[in-house]
């Protein structure tokens, strides 16, 4: 059954299911009418109840099945082989178990392999045949049975509300868990890459070297490392100054005219067109800031009489700087537009004149989200890759003129795990401790734009 297939009968089940509940307990109810006892919970919790009971045993079997059959499978596969072919490590017999699921699948072409591997691709699609048989008729036996259980329960005094509530609380736990155990996953990923990394190199070298060039690096020699990660450090930073010195004018000002000035009909049209910003995807922005903003700057620059290359830490820190400015603009129009107008009008009656009751009363009022929005945009800006891939010139130097190439920490992850590369070696381990450096970054700036917003925001009436 393939997945499309299983994901109808599912919701048929589910709607089956609740019909069901429903039905029976507006029967139930209709029954007791004449007496005092009436239901607890209303017949809708009861379809839910129903529900539940229908397709959550059948999907843990689904999610246990589809961990436990592989090995089993596996083990049965490679116990009908031969002695002679039986795979001596792991590696091999996983690459021989994606022959035969390659050949079993119809993806292969059968008189490229041996006759063994045949027998034993035929026997893996008989067995997940079964398998599949299996699970389908399991699933079916136990939503049945979870029906059958769950109407015969329905009565008045059962609390079928609760039982939902309790059972949707669960839900949303197990949710809120899988989004931190997943970005607990990552760290710990990244961690055990980046410890074998520091295992070749020095973490002083890695951290405080000046020097960039992991291709003829003499690891181990002391002073002659070439994995020093200041370069590519102060690149990212260069990038994303530039990038915020772009947005930070623009987005605000934005912000202010559509808060404070402009008409509710510019408002509904000009908002959405800035938010579409946002929805560019980089790429885009990167062919642009390669196409059309290097050149333009580097016929400014000739015209000005200053080498400015097209690409440059400028082009990449200018076109990211037009990409985050949705960011700071639309977080801050909506902390503005949160500040009550009774400040307002307190200072325009004052005598005040619109534009200092922004400068020293709304904007004040409103600093601290707009601080923490601009750290939320400059953390997006020094995670961007594929502008900065296009538009920064990749060239790792610790340089301070913005005219020229320089490169970022997204930019070198990018390289190092680009092409036909040995996964063990330090020249490819160099991206996860690049990534981790610079996960603990933009982590430190969200966490203090956080603190910031929670520490002064300003609760009004």
């Amino acid at each position: 059954m393939s997945n499309m297939m299983l994901m109808v009968v599912v919701l048929a089940v589910m709607a089956l299911a609740y019909q069901l509940g429903l039905t029976r307990s507006k029967k139930v109810a209709s029954t007791n009418t004449g007496s005092n006892q009436r239901l607890h919970s209303r017949p809708v919790y009861h379809g839910m109840l129903t529900l539940l009971w229908a397709v959550v045993p059948a999907f843990l079997v689904l999610i246990l099945w589809t961990i436990v059959s592989p090995g089993l499978i596996q083990n049965l596969v490679l116990n009908s082989l031969p002695s002679e072919y039986q795979p001596e490590t792991a590696d091999h017999a996983r690459v021989l178990m994606n022959q035969l699921h390659n050949l079993a699948s119809g993806f292969a072409v059968a008189s490229e392999f041996s006759e063994y591997q045949i027998r034993a691709a035929d026997y893996l699609q008989q067995i997940q045949f079964t398998s599949h048989l299996l699970l389908s008729s399991l699933m079916a036996t136990l939503a049945a049975t979870g029906v059958v259980f769950s109407t015969r329960r329905i009565r008045p005094d059962l609390r079928a509300r609760n039982h939902v509530e309790r059972a949707l609380h669960i839900v949303l736990i197990l949710c809120s868990g899988i989004a931190i155990l997943t970005t607990v996953g990552i760290v710990l990923s990244m961690l055990g890459e980046a410890f074998r990394f520091f295992s070749f190199v020095d973490p002083l070298d890695f951290f405080f070297g000046t020097t960039w060039n992991p291709r003829f690096s003499t690891v181990g020699v002391s002073g002659q490392t070439g994995f020093g990660m200041l370069p590519l450090l102060w690149g990212t930073f260069m990038i994303a100054l530039i990038a915020l010195a772009v947005a930070i004018p623009i987005g605000l000002m934005a912000a202010i005219y559509l808060a404070e000035y402009a008409p509710n009909r510019v408002r509904s049209v000009a908002k959405p067109l800035i938010e579409v910003l946002a929805g560019i995807p980089t790429i885009v922005y990167g062919f642009f800031a390669l196409i059309t903003v290097g050149p333009f700057l580097s016929e400014l620059g000739v015209w000005l009489g200053v080498s400015i290359r097209a690409t440059s830490a400028l082009t990449a820190g200018i076109v990211l700087g037009l990409m985050i400015i949705p960011f700071i603009s639309s977080l801050s129009d909506d902390i503005l537009t949160q500040v009550p107008k009774t400040l307002r009008d307190a200072s325009l009656g004052l005598g005040a004149t619109k534009s200092e009751t922004i400068r020293k009363v709304v904007l004040p009022a409103a600093l601290p989200g707009i601080t923490g929005a601009v750290l939320l945009a400059a953390s997006r800006a020094i995670g961007e890759t594929m502008i900065v891939v296009l538009a920064a010139g990749n060239s790792p130097v610790l340089t301070a003129n913005p005219f020229e190439a320089v490169s970022t920490m997204t930019v070198t992850i990018v390289n190092q795990l680009t092409g036909d590369l040995d996964f063990s070696s330090p020249q490819s381990l160099v991206a996860f401790a690049l990534g981790l450096t610079l996960f603990v970054i933009t982590l430190f700036l969200n966490i203090i734009a956080l603190m910031i917003v929670r520490k002064y925001r300003e609760q009004y009436e």
